[in-house]
């Protein structure tokens, strides 16, 4: 065991703009200025993403399941995602009562294969989820195409894509809804926290009804719900440092991007070692690397995941297959799914990481491959 302290995967960047920010929140706590940097984070955030709408929320997850709901999603429905994410991907369609149907991954993108989605799609289908792993990017003109045929609403899941542009539109944009989270350990942080956003205005009417229990926001009733909602609201002093770090969104997405850089120039001399991909007409957020190991170089995620704890690194594995899981009937899993979370690893990428910790990553690395015997 290293003696060094330990190197974490990622955390949020605060500064004394975000103190200042949230400082001015707790004084006003209880005034009439108590939802003002909601409404301000709301505002902004839809402007930075190109969007009519955005409504702050408790959590990635909250704005995914209000969406959801928004939509009409229910028992007897089914919903198609991505074998490979994380299961806040389909939580929400669970919950409503509908079916995941698990169709596999590109190989070079990680994400959605559009050609199974398509062989996916049934009478019974009422979403497809494209889920933008990592910040890597779906293939959106083609789901949208697809979905438009067979009207059923593409769904983007960019949790974790702040950052991430497709042919010159920012991820979350595109879809009927997005939604984005704005967890600790993301890009843009708030703690906890997210964003539903979308550009259509019946969606987005549903969505804020809901949102506030079922109340309508024309309602001159008081206490007088519409229906059965939820209670998924961001707080202020959350959204003050949602406001701060947005000010900042393009010097954090492009540290987040150096540090990718950095481990590509430092592991290029290794053969058979990938890391994100970033096709042509793309930009990725590059939320966290993800060094990938060929088949021939013998090296799992775990035996990875092992050498990084030895010496202090939080290292993580890739997303097991959904349906890999028991909830989920413990099958094989979708092929390329199964196949790359056998021999792939996230590496440490906050945004105050220093070189000399970067080159502690890949000296790991370099020893778990001289022990495979490779170099």
């Amino acid at each position: 065991m290293t003696s060094l302290a330990k190197i974490p995967i990622t955390r949020p960047s605060i500064t004394a703009l975000e103190t200042s920010y949230v400082n001015s929140a707790t004084m006003d706590l209880g005034t009439e200025r108590c939802y003002d940097y909601i409404s301000r984070f709301e505002l902004e955030f839809a402007r930075h993403l190109g969007v009519k709408y955005a409504i702050a929320t408790s959590s990635g997850t909250g704005a995914m399941h209000l969406g959801m709901a928004g939509l009409g999603i229910g028992p007897g429905d089914e919903v198609i995602v991505a074998d490979s994410t994380w299961i806040a991907s389909i939580s929400s369609a669970v919950h409503l009562g509908a079916r995941p149907v698990f169709v596999d991954i590109l190989r070079d993108t990680w994400c959605l294969d559009p050609g199974q989605v398509e062989a996916a799609i049934t009478p019974n289908t009422k979403a497809i989820v494209a889920v933008h792993l990592y910040g890597n990017l779906c293939d959106m003109d083609v789901l949208n195409e697809i979905g438009n045929r067979h009207g059923v609403p593409v769904i983007e899941d960019a949790a974790e894509a702040v950052g991430s542009i497709w042919r010159g539109k920012r991820a979350g944009s595109m879809g009927k809804f997005g939604m984005f989270s704005f967890h600790g350990s993301k890009t843009l942080s708030t703690g906890e926290g997210g964003m539903f956003v979308t550009n259509d205005d019946t969606l987005h009417d549903a969505v804020l009804t809901l949102s506030n229990h079922g109340r309508a926001r024309n309602q001159n009733k008081q206490f007088w719900p519409e229906m059965m909602g939820f209670k998924y609201k961001m707080s202020n002093m959350q959204a003050a440092l949602g406001c701060a770090q947005l000010e900042r969104v393009d010097e954090l997405v492009s540290r987040k991007r150096a540090i990718l850089d950095q481990y590509r120039q430092r592991l290029a001399a290794w053969p058979g070692l990938s890391l994100n991909p970033e096709p042509v007409g793309t930009v990725i957020g590059a939320w966290i690397p993800n060094l990938v190991f060929d088949v021939w170089l013998g090296v799992t995620s775990e035996k990875m995941v092992r050498a990084f704890v030895d010496e202090g690194v939080d290292g993580r594995v890739f997303f097991h297959p959904l349906s890999s899981l028991p909830l989920f009937g413990a099958q094989c899993g979708a092929p390329n799914a199964a196949d790359i979370a056998q021999r792939a690893v996230n590496l440490p990428s906050f945004h105050d990481m220093t070189d000399s910790q970067v080159q502690r990553v890949v000296e790991v690395i370099a020893r778990t491959m001289r022990r495979a015997g490779h170099g």
